[in-house]
């Protein structure tokens, strides 16, 4: 079994090493972190991951405008992003998938609950 490779695009240094200590502990899954937007679409070209967890709230660029200049590039536009947000209210919710990404976690989450989380939305066996 190929090892799922996870990018955390967040300005929360805490976040991501909460994120990536928990996944480590909880899965085989290779967790990689940036802090911006600018340097996940860098990580996101040169790593190319499974699936990208997305702060929607970052100072240089945000969220939305992160995916959407993922979502311009025909070379990683498949990839899967999945908002962090503590902005998840049904209709909040409802909005970003139609925009297209695959799915809201909620902030703040439960840690080990995380990875079964991010497999239900990925329709990965965990």
């Amino acid at each position: 079994m190929l090892v799922k490779r996870i990018l955390v695009i967040d300005n929360d240094e805490l976040i991501q090493e909460a994120v990536q200590t928990i996944l480590q502990m909880t899965t085989e899954w290779q967790v990689l972190t940036e802090s911006s937007g600018s340097e996940g679409l860098m990580k996101v070209e040169s790593e190319k991951p499974d699936v990208i967890l997305l702060d929607l709230i970052m100072p240089d660029m945000d969220g939305i405008s992160t995916f959407q200049a993922i979502q311009a590039n025909s070379a990683i536009q498949m990839i899967p992003v999945i908002l962090l947000t503590g902005k998840a209210e049904s209709s909040e919710l409802s909005y970003y998938q139609t925009l297209g990404l695959k799915g809201a976690i909620a902030k703040p989450f439960e840690m080990f609950n995380l990875a079964t989380q991010i497999a239900q939305i990925m329709g990965w066996d965990f």
